[in-house]
């Protein structure tokens, strides 16, 4: 994949690595619009290229669990109130989660399936205005996490990003990237 295409919002360190590229989260960064307080966060490094219409992204995620809500993220973003995030992090429950984060006006947050280890392959993918998450172990057989509906634009911002809400940072690896413009007859299964 060319990176040389991507753009970036709250730009960070980053390098392309083997099969991939690694991105450093600053410390105290994240996207996320709460819906307790309706404080904006709206500060993670994002890389992104703009995308029309159906796509699949998808790669495999790593990061080393230091501090909780630490997470690789891939995401969707309209704009800083409409986006999705598919995730994996380390959650308030102290394990390795796919976790799903849906913001329409405010954010919600869904925690999925734990996974051992500190690597799983991540999917997010846009039939017209439904966005589904989809995780595997194997990186061949996908399974649904979450799924939803977001009233976004035909063109938006689809990437990378790499947060660290409350910890003091550290580096995230996504690899074995591909993105699509296809779309999943079933949405729901995840698999091509």
């Amino acid at each position: 994949m060319n990176y040389q295409d991507f753009k970036w919002l709250s730009e960070s360190q980053y390098e392309e690595i083997e099969d991939g590229i690694q991105i450093y989260a600053p410390e105290k960064t994240d996207y996320f619009v709460d819906p307790v307080s309706d404080q904006v966060h709206t500060n993670a490094p994002f890389l992104y290229q703009e995308v029309t219409g159906d796509f699949v992204l998808r790669a495999k995620v790593s990061h080393d669990f230091l501090s909780t809500y630490d997470a690789c993220v891939l995401m969707a973003l309209e704009n800083e109130k409409l986006w999705a995030k598919a995730c994996f992090e380390y959650s308030d429950f102290d394990t390795h989660s796919i976790v799903s984060v849906m913001t329409n006006q405010k954010s919600d947050d869904a925690n999925n399936i734990n996974i051992e280890g500190n690597e799983v392959c991540l999917q997010l993918a846009r039939k017209e205005n439904i966005f589904a998450i989809h995780y595997s172990i194997d990186g061949k057989h996908y399974f649904m996490s979450r799924l939803t509906y977001l009233p976004m634009s035909s063109t938006i911002k689809v990437g990378f990003e790499a947060q660290s809400p409350i910890g003091k940072g550290g580096m995230r690896y996504f690899k074995e990237i591909s993105l699509e413009m296809k779309t999943l007859e079933d949405i729901r299964n995840g698999n091509f």
